[in-house]
């Protein structure tokens, strides 16, 4: 299950995506009869899990997990155009990052999911950190459009690995 937080500390304090994702993968993992994992997991230097199928089918979601994804997937999807042909303004990076931050947010603090599903939703909560990392221009190899095009790519892995009915896949990614 994800660990709560209240709204206040998550909109007030965002921790760093990386040991955001670490941290939550911990505590699931903590929950489950794997503690080696979870001491693998305890640390912040330890890498999300790959994403993958759970035994040829996708993860459950639930109803806060779908909504978030649906709002990300809306704020991400329609200016990749834009960002593709250089005339996405950096203050609109800037506010796209802010946003999908704060829909990861609100993710973290009401998805219940079991904890197989939640640590492989780490793998993809952390692709959306590096993405916004990018946006922001915390790492100087991407720059803000391939945070950009990260942010799709997180958002096209979740479809390709949740049970979301009727998500649709970002379009034109490049």
């Amino acid at each position: 299950m994800v660990a709560a937080i209240p709204n206040e500390e998550v909109k007030m304090n965002l921790p760093h995506w990386k040991t955001l994702a670490t941290a939550l993968a911990a505590a699931a993992l903590a929950t489950t009869a794997a503690p080696a994992l979870a001491a693998e997991h305890a640390h912040e230097t330890a890498a999300p899990h790959k994403l993958a199928l759970d035994h040829g089918r996708k993860w459950a979601t639930d109803a806060p997990l779908r909504e978030g994804m649906n709002r990300i997937r809306g704020l991400v999807a329609p200016r990749l155009g834009a960002a593709h042909t250089g005339k996405l303004p950096a203050a609109q990076y800037q506010d796209l990052a802010t946003q999908v931050e704060a829909e990861v947010g609100k993710i973290v603090a009401t998805c219940k999911l079991e904890p197989q599903a939640d640590a492989m939703l780490h793998g993809v909560i952390a692709e959306l950190g590096a993405g916004t990392d990018a946006m922001r221009g915390k790492n100087p190899q991407l720059p803000p459009a391939q945070g950009l095009v990260k942010l799709a790519q997180a958002v096209n892995a979740y479809g390709g690995h949740f049970d979301h009915p009727g998500f649709k896949p970002i379009r034109n990614i490049h």
